[in-house]
């Protein structure tokens, strides 16, 4: 049986290093497919459990010299440690501003700044046979691996402007007469430039990139428990299911549960994307994570950590976030030959030179540059740095795609398909219009409170609307007596000074309604109402568009993307609708298979469609579909087919989501210039002598920063 599981990696330093981890394992017959992510450090693998375990799956990562720890879906993702300078990391810059103020003197024609030769010596020699062993036991451990990583680009260089210098000090011919070049200084500066970046790179990824640390915060750590009759603050995890909890004004709510008193306003934006805070008052539910922000309520826990609708987000956000997107494969197969065909353009280079020049010492540096020069490591961040933020961005906004590959696809869409009862529409009944006959003798109130009077006996959710309307109108129902149904008709019922009243079908009422201009009596389900068989008028009930449908529609066509309807419902209603809306194309009366064969004849025509449903007739044409998106609470086979949930019944929501998509992408994009023509630019001016070995250093620590930094930028990009 095929079973998933996800690792925490730690001990990676580069793209190399996630490849090695994925070539190791993607070659065991028992795995069916590998995926590491370098950006969120994670390993995803899918494999057989009747041939091996997890625990065995870690060991054979732990043996490529890495750590690994299962992440299970029972458990809450776990807040990062702070990322803090190390004592190693304080020690190499301090070892460094002896360098650099002898470098800076140099620039302006001081030479006596640079400490003496002898002391650069035992400077360099505490770096490079010390505090560099880190680089070195990477690199052997990446050579082991048959795949090498960034560090054996570091550690061939400085080792050998190390061992350059060591020489030139105490054995050339030179060294007698105080004029031997050393170049200490570079080593020395190089491993401080590469371990300051990986130090900046490591945070920027372990907080700013990942959201799911600002998720946790979302979790009180203290709540007010009833215990023994009174209130105690304890700690959330001593919490309990079926404990009352008390949430106060300015407090977060710490578990999914039912409100047993007290009243108020939650904000739930942070699982639904809705600003709008939502009233509380007993009897209804609260989630964890929400912030009171008016009142105070008490609620029972019904569900805690992994099992609430947060801890369900946070899994989902970090399994999402931990996958990989298909156009990663492209920095995957390019740092697969990076560090081998570095290594070979600087051994040229050295050759190249030397015949050249005629100075090996010259050729020596040119080759080092070259080496320290490269970087696989912004190759391999651009695709997942861009993907955790933009997951982060999408999320906010209620948005919860199952993976990568799902996001990248989005970004491609140009047709959506929309689902018009619940997706459109609020999907339920209004009356949309109502007419009174000329000489019935009632105004619009009084059919109002007769027609109410009578549905008030009724379940139909068409008699439930009129009666609401009649409530939202403040209007005083009368009593009705004897009332009595008639099937497939209506009802009739005696009301208090009025008469015998019948409401149902127009026939049933002996009312023949007028040619009407306003086409919504063509498509809207019709309730006619008569007083001692004496036809006085008829509501037309229909399902009303939701609020921002239009606004969405408007959005999506903004953007060149076109826009079906596909409805089980008339051809005339969903006409209507699409008229409403300016939708040029409108499908009635679709069966689940008939919506499903057009979202493949669209795909036909070269289309990337997204399908929008909540239904369960809307599984196969969500599952038809290059994307799909499923509503939050709709049905369970929508939302397992779907790529993406939609935790509001909004469209807006969808024009969201492939509007972050395509930020998203375009961002990799960006990435993936930035870091290719960061190389071809760089390699070759180091090659030709342009950049030295320390500006080289720099620039290499730089690069993963600035792919970062980009990423970065998604978290401000206007969506509008």
């Amino acid at each position: 049986m095929q079973q998933k599981v996800r690792f925490q990696i730690e001990g990676m330093t580069c793209q190399a290093c996630a490849s090695r981890i994925e070539k190791v394992l993607n070659k065991k017959d028992f795995v069916e497919s590998a995926g590491v992510n370098f950006a969120s450090e994670e390993a995803q693998v899918t494999f057989d459990d009747s041939k091996t375990s997890a625990a065995d799956i870690a060991k054979i990562i732990e043996k490529t010299g890495y750590g690994a720890k299962e992440k299970t879906e029972d458990a809450l993702p776990q807040p990062e440690e702070a990322a803090h300078v190390s004592w190693r990391l304080w020690l190499l810059l301090a070892i460094n501003i002896p360098f650099l103020i002898g470098m800076a003197g140099m620039m302006i024609g001081r030479h006596d700044w640079m400490i003496p030769p002898v002391w650069q010596f035992v400077l360099a020699s505490v770096v490079q046979l010390w505090l560099a062993v880190p680089f070195y036991k990477s690199a052997w451990a990446s050579i082991k691996g048959g795949l090498a990583n960034m560090d054996v680009l570091v550690t061939i260089g400085t080792v050998s402007i190390y061992l350059y210098s060591v020489y030139m000090l105490f054995f050339s011919p030179h060294a007698a007469h105080g004029m031997a070049h050393v170049y200490f200084e570079v080593g020395v500066m190089v491993i401080g430039f590469v371990s300051l970046g990986k130090f900046l790179e490591h945070r920027t990824k372990k907080s700013s990139l990942n959201s799911l640390g600002l998720l946790l915060k979302l979790t009180p750590t203290q709540v007010n428990v009833q215990r023994d009759g009174e209130w105690k603050q304890l700690p959330i995890d001593q919490v309990q299911i079926g404990d009352l909890i008390r949430a106060n004004h300015g407090e977060r709510i710490a578990a999914d549960g039912i409100i047993e008193s007290g009243s108020g306003w939650a904000d739930e934006s942070h699982l639904t994307g809705e600003s709008n805070p939502e009233e509380k008052k007993a009897g209804g539910k609260v989630l964890a994570g929400a912030l009171m922000t008016e009142g105070s309520v008490v609620y029972r826990a019904t569900q805690l950590g992994s099992q609430t609708l947060l801890g369900d987000m946070m899994n989902a956000l970090s399994e999402a976030q931990g996958s990989k997107a298909p156009i990663a494969r492209v920095a995957d197969k390019a740092a697969a030959v990076f560090v081998p065909v570095v290594v070979g353009i600087a051994l040229l280079t050295f050759i190249a030179t030397w015949l050249v020049k005629g100075d090996w010492t010259v050729a020596l540096m040119h080759a080092v540059a070259v080496l320290v020069i490269a970087c696989p490591c912004a190759l391999g961040l651009a695709t997942p740095a861009a993907i955790m933020v933009g997951m982060g961005k999408a999320v906010k906004h209620g948005i919860w795609f199952k993976d990568a590959a799902a996001m990248e696809e989005a970004a491609h869409v140009d047709a959506v398909v929309l689902d018009k009862t619940g997706t459109l529409t609020e999907g339920r009944p209004q009356v949309a219009a109502v007419y009174c006959v000329a000489d019935g003798g009632f105004d619009e109130d009084a059919l109002y409170r007769i027609a109410a009077a009578v549905e008030q006996n009724a379940a139909h959710p068409l008699a439930r609307a009129i009666v609401s309307a009649a409530q939202a109108r403040g209007l005083e129902i009368p009593a009705a007596q004897n009332a009595q149904t008639v099937v497939g008709a209506g009802i009739t019922a005696e009301v208090e000074g009025v008469g015998l009243v019948k409401a149902g079908k127009a026939e049933f009422a002996e009312l023949t309604l007028p040619k009407f201009s306003d086409g919504v009596w063509d498509i809207a389900s019709i309730v006619a109402v008569s007083v001692d068989n004496k036809p006085i008028g008829a509501f037309a009930l229909a399902d009303a568009l939701k609020a921002d449908t239009a606004e969405a529609i408007g959005r999506l066509k903004k953007h060149g993307i076109n826009v079906y309807i596909m409805s089980g419902d008339n051809q005339g209603t969903v006409e209507y609708v699409a008229k409403q809306l300016g939708i040029a194309h409108a499908f009635g009366n679709m069966s689940p298979r008939d919506k499903a064969a057009e979202v493949q004849k669209l795909k036909a025509t070269g289309k990337t469609v997204a399908m929008v449903g909540d239904g369960i007739n809307d599984a196969p044409a969500l599952a038809a579909a290059n994307v799909s998106f499923a509503m939050k609470g709709g049905a369970d086979v929508a939302e397992h087919t779907a790529s993406a949930t939609l935790m509001q019944h909004s469209v807006n929501q969808l024009a969201d989501a492939l509007l972050v998509s395509q930020a998203t992408l375009k961002n990799i994009k960006q990435n993936l210039f930035f870091a290719f023509f960061y190389n071809i630019l760089g390699i070759p001016l180091a090659a030709l002598g342009f950049l030295n070995p320390v500006i080289a250093g720099a620039a290499m620590a730089a690069s993963s920063v600035s792919v970062l930094s980009n990423a970065l930028r998604l978290k401000r990009v206007n969506i509008e």
